[in-house]
């Protein structure tokens, strides 16, 4: 059957985390829906090649070497993280694999922290589903690069450069702001 999908691969998948967002937060930080790397190791952004860590480390001097530093990380530097799929179908980590998909809901997010300014999408399929479900929204939003080492088209070095432009922070910077 060449051209039918086949969804007993596919297995369902609730969004394990809940968003990490501070009072103060002035960023959100939209990914599509956790690796399973991430399920696995109970935190975002887990596989160990992916360079989502490595970036905001570089670009605020700030280590990650565990969890609760990567929350630091997020707070000092107002930035809130969550993503924008709820549940999913799905085969493998891959976005294209993603199917029969149940958002997240960012507009009561944002109702709850009005202080967020702007929404930055880690991937497209988060920006896209952002603009179908919330583009009524008034609210500034921006694309980064994908941290995915998959997402090979553009250096780590301009992918940093691309980070700190978007969330204000000066690259390279001793603390950042």
């Amino acid at each position: 059957m060449k051209g039918q999908l086949n969804l007993t691969r596919y297995k369902k998948e609730i969004h394990p985390f809940r968003p990490i967002i501070f009072k103060k937060s002035r960023y959100l930080i939209l990914g599509s829906f956790p690796s399973i790397d991430s399920f696995e190791n109970s935190f975002y952004y887990g596989h160990k090649n992916n360079q989502f860590w490595k970036i905001l480390s570089a670009i605020t001097n700030y280590p990650i070497n565990n969890i609760d530093q990567k929350i630091w990380l997020l707070k000092r530097f107002d930035i809130g993280l969550w993503d924008m799929i709820k549940s999913c179908n799905r085969e493998n980590s891959l976005d294209s694999s993603l199917k029969d998909i149940e958002v997240n809901n960012i507009e009561e997010l944002l109702k709850n922290y009005q202080n967020i300014e702007k929404i930055l999408f880690t991937g497209r399929v988060a920006e896209k589903l952002f603009k179908r479900y919330f583009s009524h929204l008034d609210i500034k939003t921006a694309y980064l690069p994908s941290p995915s080492t998959a997402y090979a088209k553009m250096s780590i070095n301009n992918k940093m450069k691309i980070y700190a432009k978007e969330l204000e922070i000066e690259y390279g910077s001793l603390g950042g702001r």
